[in-house]
C-alpha cells in the first residue's frame, strides 16, 4: 500500500513518535529482547510504550524488567491501547495469524517476524488482512536492511564485478543440529514452520535476491540426514522431523548460476560464506553463522589484476544507526535498520524500503513451489 496516505505516515512526518508495543517480550528477553528492544531504542522516532505476555502478571514481571511502562495479559489489550501505533509480533510461528488479525482488526500497523505465516496459506491471509485494513505493515526479513548487504548491492550495480557469472552460498543453520536447547525443541518440529528451510535459508534467500535479483527456476531438495538431536540439559533424544539439509539452484537475471547449501549444525570451519563471482572481479561475505538477518558480516573483495581479496570496509554513509555495533550488537543490527527504512518509508513515500506482507506471502511462495521431492 501507499504508506503516505497512512495516519502512521502523518504521524511520522509530524515528528510525534511511533508508540510501539512488542507481544512476546518475556522477562528473560528472548529474542525480542536481543533484537526488538535494542534496535528501538536506538533508533530516533519511536518509543517502546507497552508490551504483552501470557498473562498480567508475567507482563508486569517483563515490564518491570525492561522499563516498559505499560503491560497487558493480553494481546488484544495491547492492541486496543490508544498509546500504540505499532504493534510487533514476536512470538513462535503458529501464533502469528492470530495475534495479526488481532492487531489489524484494531487498526493498528503490524510488524511481524518472520516466517509470515505457517506456511503460504497462513501468509497469504494476512495478506489479504493487511490490504483490506489498509494499514502499512513489515515482515522481519531484515538482512536486506542491513548495511553490509546495501554497500554490497551498490558494488554489483556499479559494475565492481562485471557481469555476475555465478552465485555461491554455503551456510550453517545453527539449531538443526546434533544438539538442541531446551528451550528451542519447537524449532526440530516441521509442523512448527521453523525450520532450516523457512529460517535461514529463506533469509539469506531474501538477502541475495535484494542484491541480486530474484532467482528463476529455482529448485529446492530437502534431506534428512539426522532424525533427532539430543537435548544439552536432559541429555535426553529430541526427534527431529525438520531437515537438516537444504540444497537449492536457480538462475539469476541475466542468466547467473545461483547454488545454495545449508546444513544443520554449525561446522568446524566457516558457517557462512557467500561469493559473488563476475568477468571482472569477485566479492566474498563471511559470517561466524549462517543466518545473514542477525550476523556481523565481512566483505572481502577483489577485481583488474588483483590475484587475491582484499577487506572491503562499509562505508559510514551506509551506516543509519550508528548508535549499535554490528559485532557487539549483532541480533539487534539489522532489526534497527530496517525500523528506520521503515520510518523512511513512512516520511518520505516511494518504493519501500522495507518487505511488507505482500512481499512476506510471495517470499513464503517462493520457497515453497520450489520445493521438489524428485
Amino acid at each position: 500500500m501507499n504508506t503516505t496516505a497512512s495516519p502512521l505516515a502523518e504521524r511520522a512526518r509530524s515528528g510525534k513518535p511511533i508508540g510501539v508495543g512488542i507481544i512476546g517480550l518475556g522477562a528473560n528477553g528472548g529474542w525480542a529482547g536481543r533484537s526488538h528492544l535494542p534496535a528501538l531504542r536506538a533508533v530516533p522516532g519511536y518509543e517502546l510504550r507497552a508490551l504483552s505476555a501470557s498473562s498480567q502478571q508475567s507482563a508486569e514481571r517483563s515490564g518491570h524488567r525492561h522499563g516498559v511502562p505499560r503491560t497487558f495479559g493480553t494481546a488484544a489489550e495491547l492492541a486496543a491501547c490508544d498509546e500504540v501505533d505499532l504493534v510487533v509480533v514476536a512470538v513462535k510461528v503458529p501464533h502469528h495469524r492470530e495475534l495479526v488479525r488481532t492487531a489489524l482488526s484494531a487498526g493498528k500497523s503490524v510488524l511481524c517476524e518472520w516466517p509470515l505465516g505457517n506456511g503460504l496459506a497462513e501468509a497469504a491471509d494476512m495478506a489479504r488482512q493487511a490490504r483490506d485494513h489498509a494499514v502499512p505493515t513489515v515482515v522481519g526479513l531484515q538482512a536486506r536492511s542491513h548495511p553490509a548487504l546495501a554497500y554490497v548491492r551498490d558494488l554489483v550495480a556499479d559494475g565492481y564485478v562485471g557481469e555476475v557469472l555465478s552465485t555461491t552460498v554455503v551456510g550453517s543453520g545453527g539449531a538443526w543440529g546434533a544438539t538442541v536447547g531446551p528451550g528451542d525443541h519447537h524449532v526440530l518440529d516441521a509442523a512448527n514452520g521453523m525450520t532450516l528451510l523457512t529460517v535461514p535459508f529463506a533469509h539469506t534467500l531474501d538477502g541475495l535476491a535484494s542484491v541480486l535479483g530474484e532467482p528463476e527456476d529455482l529448485r529446492i531438495h530437502l534431506a534428512s540426514r539426522r532424525t533427532s538431536a539430543v537435548d544439552t540439559e536432559s541429555g535426553r533424544p529430541v526427534p527431529m522431523t525438520a531437515a537438516d539439509q537444504v540444497v537449492a539452484s536457480g538462475r539469476l537475471p541475466g542468466g547467473a548460476v545461483a547454488t545454495f547449501h545449508y546444513r544443520g549444525g554449525m561446522s568446524r570451519g566457516v558457517n557462512f560464506r557467500w561469493e559473488i563471482n563476475g568477468t571482472e572481479g569477485d566479492l566474498v561475505l563471511t559470517a561466524p553463522v549462517g543466518h545473514l538477518q542477525l550476523s556481523p558480516i565481512t566483505i572481502e573483495g577483489g577485481r583488474g589484476t588483483a590475484t587475491g581479496l582484499a577487506p572491503l570496509e562499509v562505508p559510514e554513509s551506509y551506516v543509519r544507526v550508528p548508535l549499535l555495533d554490528p559485532h557487539a550488537d549483532a541480533p539487534a543490527y539489522a532489526v534497527a535498520h530496517a525500523y528506520q527504512r521503515f520510518l523512511d518509508d513512512l516520511r518520505e513515500g516511494g518504493r519501500p524500503g522495507v518487505p511488507d506482507f505482500a512481499h512476506g506471502a510471495a517470499r513464503h511462495r517462493s520457497v515453497e513451489s520450489a520445493v521438489t521431492t524428485a
